[in-house]
């Protein structure tokens, strides 16, 4: 008696996922197209066959066979088993297991009628919108035309001229759905799909639209208003839902997906939701100290205080003053970088100056 748990490398205690999944393994591995060995790939199917049905399986675990007109022979010669007509070698061309096990494994919705919604959405649409540093900022208000699908003006998305009556889809006979059958060396499946005469919509009206030709959309522009808020960065993004491409008669707006550009700025640089900008300072200054003038991003003017001996590269903090964080958590600060300026150009008296400045060892 041929042992089929061990056809399978399973044992006697699996469960019936482990029984599908070490079938489909071996299936492929020894399927004759694949260029396996036939007999083993008989084997394997006989094995599963028997194993993957409770029936068949208790008779098989208590008798040694099955008692349903199969295998009388108590694991005999496998060519009396007939499996619905299973694998003939001879006319397995054609079929590829990878396509079908991928059917049966997720390669297609357990409910195909379940994409009717998508088919008929429209598109989601990406855009792009470079931004000046201030407008970072601030935020800004921006008014855009994008050319996209729109809703059909004459039909209102109903895909048929008005006043035309709508009349039952005759592939599908108002289901949205048909189903066909398809015979593989797996035996015969049932497969559900979306109607294509009618696109799952089960009705169609009996004069199509002049403008969309059935489709409720056309190509068209739609101004759309969008608000960017302050502190938004570069490669940051922004969903606008219903502003992508109108879907099929009348399926769900796709969704506009702004994607934002930060220009360089000639004075400040930005890290983050910080400000780095530098300054020159005079001698002078670096040395006695006192007040600087220094314009914010913002164009406000502020004094920071130069300490006494300054350095050259000596950074100062003002807090608040950076740009506001775009989840709405506070403000950065701004950094200014004291750069220590020295005069190319002297006039007599200056050069007199620091000639005795000179002679008193600064």
């Amino acid at each position: 008696m041929k042992d089929y748990y061990k056809i399978l490398g399973i044992s006697k205690k699996a469960s019936a996922s482990v029984i599908k999944k070490a079938y489909y393994g071996l299936a492929r591995k020894y399927h004759p197209d694949k260029g396996g060995d036939e007999k083993r790939f008989k084997e394997i199917n006989e094995a599963y066959q028997v194993l993957s049905d409770k029936k068949k399986r208790d008779q098989y675990d208590n008798y040694g066979r099955t008692f349903d007109g199969m295998n009388q022979g108590g694991g005999g010669d496998n060519s009396q088993w007939n499996w619905g007509g299973g694998f003939d070698a001879n006319n397995a061309q054609g079929f590829d297991l990878g396509d079908i096990l991928s059917e049966i494994f997720g390669g297609r919705s357990d409910n195909p009628f379940n994409q009717k919604k998508d088919l008929r959405k429209g598109k989601d649409l990406e855009l792009r919108i470079d931004l000046s540093l201030e407008d970072a900022l601030n935020g800004k208000d921006a008014n855009i035309v994008l050319e996209k699908m729109i809703v059909c003006p004459r039909c209102n998305s109903v895909g048929g001229e008005p006043g035309t009556k709508v009349k039952e889809c005759f592939s599908c006979r108002g289901t949205g759905k048909v189903q066909s059958i398809r015979k593989t060396i797996l035996g015969s499946f049932t497969e559900t799909t979306v109607c294509p005469e009618c696109e799952g919509e089960g009705y169609s009206p009996e004069k199509p639209c002049n403008v969309c030709k059935g489709k409720g959309r056309i190509r068209g522009k739609e101004k759309i208003k969008i608000v960017i808020p302050a502190g938004v960065d570069t490669n940051q993004v922004i969903k606008i839902k219903g502003k992508g491409d109108a879907g099929i008669k009348g399926g769900e707006e796709g969704d506009l997906y702004v994607i934002f550009f930060v220009k360089r700025h000639p004075v400040f640089q930005r890290k983050g939701d910080d400000l780095y900008a530098s300054k020159e300072i005079s001698f002078s200054q670096a040395t006695l100290g006192g007040e600087l003038e220094v314009k914010t991003l913002g164009g406000e003017t502020i004094l920071l205080e130069v300490p006494k001996g300054t350095e050259s590269g000596k950074i100062l903090r003002v807090s608040q003053k950076g740009i506001p964080n775009f989840g709405g958590r506070g403000r950065g600060n701004l950094f200014v970088e004291l750069l220590l300026k020295t005069p190319r150009k002297l006039n007599r008296k200056q050069k007199d100056l620091l000639e005795k400045l000179k002679e008193e060892g600064l």
